[in-house]
């Protein structure tokens, strides 16, 4: 009897073995074609990227590529620190939200109840309806005149006061169209509702609070300890152009880091600043007033990655591209943060997804 239990144990015992040396192999397997795909896109010598790959929380993959400073030949690490351009947008989004659930403001109210002389044009345009593209506002990246004020330091209200006289692109609700201009409008709902500015609320209701140390709303005079240089290519590199980020604001003025980024995606899956209730509303796919869809919620895209759902968004701004890609069902986060306009990590973030989604047993 003691003999068959013993064989019972073994049999349990080298089980588990191999099923540890299975996953370790996948492990390393998806490492060293991660690896691959990345050495091939950022030169050892140009600029360069951070990457992330997490499955329930954990890394399993991180790594710095190229240089963070070319001029001083810096090579990447991977506590460097990135502006992350749009994903800027998630912490706007997610404001507004922690703001509702304070009762400070309502997803339906008019902006006129925030800046009573806004020229609607006649249109009815909601706080819902800048969260998810949909106001119709003309987006101030397209408008011209804006190269001659980028490196202008302006209030939130002036920067609002350069595009609203626009002409409307559409009616509120009738199409999805990116749109930087209604997050700009959300900044400055956020100030007039928390009685902080923008970059203290976020600074303080949510990097400290998620102990994300290593972010910042950008400044060109601050001291950023690990900052990574940004670049644009001609040519030849050349350092990236500058613009008052008084301008992007809350549409795209933040500064992160891979790690920091995913404490935000912990954070967010694990509700420790909203209910799931209202991250519901963060991650719903919003329909348009003819009932199609828009793939997209309140500062993130709603996709789907080989038949999985994704909830995505990238960014661009002077000098850095950003990326991430959360999948939900499988718990896989993704995040790139490249210093260089001219090399997008878009695709191969979502080509990493779908890597890290196809391993197989990875993370079982």
């Amino acid at each position: 009897m003691k003999t068959k239990i013993c064989k019972g144990l073994w049999k349990v015992l080298l089980a588990t073995v191999v099923a540890g040396s299975q996953f370790s192999l996948n492990a390393q397997d998806l490492s060293s074609r991660i690896d691959q795909k990345l050495e091939e896109k950022f030169a050892e010598n140009g600029p360069g990227a951070v990457f992330l790959v997490a499955k329930k929380g954990d890394i399993i993959y991180k790594k710095a590529f190229g240089m963070a400073n070319l001029e001083l030949q810096v090579p990447m690490e991977t506590n460097n620190v990135f502006e992350i351009g749009s994903m800027t947008k998630q912490f706007t989004a997610v404001s507004i939200l922690m703001l509702m659930e304070e009762g400070k403001l309502q997803l339906n109210d008019e902006i006129t109840k925030y800046i009573p002389d806004y020229p609607t044009q006649g249109n009815l345009i909601t706080i819902h309806h800048l969260l998810n593209h949909t106001s119709g506002i003309k987006n101030f990246t397209s408008v011209k005149g804006l190269n001659a004020i980028a490196n202008n330091d302006m209030t939130p209200l002036e920067v609002i006061h350069f595009f609203k006289n626009e002409p409307m692109d559409f009616a509120p609700g009738e199409q999805f169209k990116y749109n930087n201009s209604g997050y700009v409008i959300l900044g400055h709902i956020i100030e007039k509702t928390s009685g902080m500015s923008y970059a203290d609320f976020v600074e303080q209701r949510i990097f400290k609070k998620l102990d994300m140390s290593s972010s910042h709303y950008a400044s060109h005079a601050s001291v950023v300890p690990n900052r990574a240089s940004g670049y644009h290519k001609r040519e030849a590199y050349i350092n990236s152009r500058h613009i008052s980020y008084s301008i992007p604001f809350a549409s795209g003025s933040l500064m992160s880091t891979v790690d920091d980024m995913l404490k935000w995606e912990e954070a967010i899956k694990n509700h420790v600043l909203l209910s799931k209730e209202t991250t519901d509303k963060a991650f719903a796919n919003y329909r348009l007033n003819n009932g199609e869809l828009t793939n997209y919620g309140y500062g993130w895209h709603v996709e789907t990655l080989n038949g999985t759902k994704s909830f995505e968004h990238g960014g661009s701004i002077f000098g850095y591209k950003s990326m991430g890609v959360y999948l939900p069902k499988e718990d896989i986060y993704v995040i790139g943060l490249s210093n260089c306009d001219c090399n997008s990590p878009t695709k191969i973030t979502r080509d990493i997804a779908e890597m890290a989604l196809n391993s197989m047993d990875f993370g079982k």
